[in-house]
């Protein structure tokens, strides 16, 4: 007889999504917390979002964490600057790697031309561009899992090479499939395949073999529709909420709030509110206030703007303002002051 789907509600939702990112508690310090946070990938964007998104979920995190040696920088998916585990890279490149013969001529053609151009050297892609005319099509080879990059943020990307995975494409994939739904489930084949910027039938085959491997999927009913979760989170969905923190500041691509579509009602029911989070340029980062997104956030230098979405409390700004002086932040000549609407 087939299990019937488990049923769980928005509140569960939200609370097992904050409970495996550690949004609710951040993580001590350590190389093994890095790889939990960055365990589906972190966004890196905009300049040093990477380090903000950690600093939400790992205790200790200073301006330079996202270059600890636990971490690396790739063109990750949808071939935007991503930090994730440096011993994972393997599985957010060769895992996208595409199945049809077209993408794969372009994908090794990238490759092997930047590597003629590098010749073991590392250049920016600015130069690599200019001397080979690629442009950013030169993206397209990271998925060969040869490619590597490092961000500052203000300049251009070095770029260098790297040997060949061993592991399989449709490996990878299936764990970053794994990962995705750990991070972001329960969820849907579609909604990984355009967050990993993969076909839909790389993404039906990625579900259907986790659906067979350890311990398999489970069918959940959710407010939104049906999805999938890991078997392994079952337990975890099912636990009841814990105490949530006080206050998070996400930056602009933050995992806990990369979703599209009918995900994002899921996280904020309103739809105006939504326009205001998700907006069609430059996302603003996301404030968590008692486990919720509760307003919107941009910053200029030392000064952070909060526009909340309903009236704080006293107790709940000065959470707020707290968390905020925590921001790890290079270069700032003062204390980081936050300025709320009049």
């Amino acid at each position: 007889m087939t299990k019937a789907p488990l049923k769980v509600d928005r509140d569960q939702i939200l609370a097992f999504r904050r409970r495996v990112q550690a949004l609710d508690e951040r993580l001590p310090m350590s190389a093994r917390s890095l790889r939990v946070a960055a365990w589906a990938g972190i966004q890196d964007s905009m300049p040093r979002a990477a380090v903000l998104a950690i600093h939400a979920r790992v205790a200790g995190t200073e301006p330079e964490t996202w270059a600890d040696p636990a971490l690396a920088q790739i063109w990750g998916p949808r071939f935007s600057a991503f930090v994730v585990p440096a011993q994972d890279v393997p599985i957010f490149t060769v895992g996208r790697y595409p199945d049809d013969a077209r993408g794969r001529r372009v994908a090794e053609d990238m490759a092997a031309k930047v590597a003629d151009h590098l010749q073991g050297r590392r250049l920016t892609d600015r130069a690599i561009s200019a001397a080979t005319g690629l442009g950013n099509g030169m993206r397209y080879g990271t998925t060969t899992g040869t490619l590597r990059i490092r961000w500052e943020g203000a300049r251009a990307p070095l770029v260098w090479t790297v040997p060949r995975p061993e592991i399989s494409p449709l490996d990878a994939r299936i764990e970053l499939a794994r990962r995705f739904l750990h991070v972001f489930g329960p969820s849907k084949e579609a909604a990984f395949a355009h967050w990993a910027g993969v076909g839909a039938a790389q993404g039906r085959e990625a579900f259907d073999r986790l659906a067979g491997d350890r311990g398999g999927l489970v069918a959940v009913r959710t407010p939104i529709g049906d999805g999938w979760l890991l078997a392994t989170d079952e337990v975890d969905m099912r636990a009841k909420p814990g105490p949530t923190a006080p206050a998070r500041f996400l930056p602009s691509g933050d995992p806990f709030y990369m979703f599209w579509g009918a995900d994002r009602e899921l996280l904020v029911p309103d739809a105006t509110r939504r326009a205001e989070l998700w907006t069609s340029r430059v996302w603003p980062g996301a404030l968590l206030v008692d486990g919720q997104i509760s307003g919107v956030w941009r910053r200029a230098g030392p000064d952070v703007t909060i526009d909340p979405w309903r009236r704080m409390t006293a107790s709940e700004r000065l959470a707020v303002e707290s968390d905020a002086a925590t921001m790890p932040l290079p270069g700032l000549k003062r204390p980081i002051r936050v300025r709320w609407p009049d």
